[in-house]
Parts: structure tokens; C-alpha cells; sequence
């Protein structure tokens, strides 16, 4: 029976926490060493640096410039409270390397290709649903040739939560009951797709961002799997359809 697959990108097709992370600890160190001997820790500074960031992004949505705005902001409150002066070409440095982080080449999780042919391959639509901004995300899609598999139906958000999911569905007009949103995300993935009545595969990952990590308090009406890696998809959707234990 075809059915109608929504994936996520980030984290779930390609990597990017990753990134994220190994940038973080670049600007935790450069923090530590500026402020030694201010009595500072280096994760009291990753943890105002991760409040700031999910701060941001609550109230902006996934924007390129509210990364390495928390590391500025990060740098200003720990300056402001400690006493120690502000310099703007420390502030400079910060901001380049923020934004460094989207410079990397996007990067294939194992079984990418093979997963995505399958699925198509057996008849089902495929869609790409992923949070960020268009620029960049487009930047990743085509260096790793999606619109093979997703042709037009690509969709990029800023914001990605239950009302986003919603506008996609209603606008698609998609038979719910045959309808997957797949992700490594419980907020932006699981949550809005079990609250639209949907079904839903959790991606699990090996090291999880901390705004991703959220407790579940909706009944699913359909499928909900957790998985962790991508080529158990098309047998747990094939099981499940088929009324096969997964």
C-alpha cells in the first residue's frame, strides 16, 4: 500500500550535530582561555552558551545568525558579570566562527541512498520536511543530489512545530492514516506528527541536542516506532502496513 514519507534532513538523513558541537567546544575553549583566572568554568560556559541558543531559537525559529549570536551573547554576559573587558574584535572573532559551522559539506548517516531508493522503489511518495533557512538547506539538498528522490516536494521552515505540520498536511491533502513523519527530533518530528495523527518514526542518534530532547504526553493514533538506523525503515513502515509485528 503506498504511503505517503515525510523525512527530516538534519540528523536524520545527514549529520549535523556533529558540526555543531565540535564548533561549540571551539568556542568554549577560545572562552576558557580568555577568561582564565575569572573563576569560570568551561561548562558554566556551554550551559549559558546551550540556554542562549534554545532561547533563540524558541523565539526565532532555526535562523543562521542566532548561532553565533549566542556565542557574542554568551561572551557579553560572562564579561559583564566578571568584570572583564569587552573587545570588538574578540566579539568579530566569535561571529566567524559561528557562522563556520555552516560550512561544512553536508555528509550522508550510513544507508542514506540505499533507504531512500527503497522506499521509492516500492511505490511510496517521498517528501523532505527539515527546519532552517532556505539558502543553506538548499545548499545541502543539492550537494547530496535529493530532489532525486523528493523532486518538488521539499519543504524548509524556520519554525518547525505542530502548526507547520498542519499547513503541509492540509495543503498536501494527505490521507493521514498513510502518512509518516520520520526524525531524530521528539519536539520538531515526533510531537507535531503524533499530534496531527500521523504516524511517526523516532531516528535515535548518538549524541542528541538538548532542545531536541523533550518528553512525549500524546497518544499516538497510528505508528510509533523508534529506530536507529535508517535501512530498518522500509520493513518496520512495510511490517506495520501489512499488519506485521515491527
Amino acid at each position: 500500500m503506498k504511503q505517503t514519507i515525510l523525512f527530516d534532513l538534519d540528523d536524520t538523513l545527514i549529520y549535523c550535530n556533529k558540526y555543531f558541537f565540535f564548533v561549540i567546544d571551539q568556542f568554549t575553549d577560545c572562552m576558557t582561555d580568555w577568561f582564565r583566572g575569572y573563576g569560570v568554568t568551561k561548562q558554566e560556559i556551554h550551559d549559558k552558551q546551550t540556554e542562549i541558543d534554545i532561547a533563540g531559537v524558541q523565539l526565532e525559529g532555526f535562523k543562521s545568525d542566532h548561532f553565533p549570536r549566542s556565542f557574542i551573547d554568551t561572551y557579553r554576559h560572562f564579561s559583564d558579570l566578571l568584570g572583564r573587558a569587552k573587545s570588538a574584535s574578540e566579539e568579530d572573532f566569535l561571529w566567524k566562527l559561528g557562522h563556520s559551522v555552516y560550512d561544512f559539506q553536508a555528509e550522508p548517516y550510513p544507508n542514506m541512498e540505499e533507504t531512500l531508493y527503497e522506499l521509492s522503489d516500492q511505490g511510496h511518495e517521498l517528501h523532505l520536511y527539515t527546519g532552517g533557512e532556505l539558502l543553506i538547506q538548499r545548499k545541502k539538498i543539492e550537494h547530496m543530489q535529493l530532489e532525486r528522490y523528493f523532486g518538488p516536494r521539499i519543504y524548509v521552515r524556520a519554525k518547525k512545530n505542530t502548526e507547520a505540520m498542519e499547513d503541509i498536511l492540509r495543503e498536501g491533502q494527505f490521507d493521514r492514516n498513510a502518512t509518516w513523519m520520520i526524525g531524530n527530533s521528539i519536539r520538531t518530528d515526533v510531537i507535531p506528527a503524533l499530534t496531527a495523527g500521523i504516524n511517526a518514526i523516532h531516528m535515535k542518534t548518538d549524541s542528541e541536542w538538548v532542545y531536541n530532547i523533550v518528553g512525549i504526553d500524546v497518544e499516538p493514533k497510528g505508528a510509533f516506532i523508534t529506530l536507529n538506523h535508517l535501512h530498518q525503515i522500509p520493513d518496520s513502515i512495510k511490517n506495520y502496513v501489512d499488519g506485521r509485528p515491527h
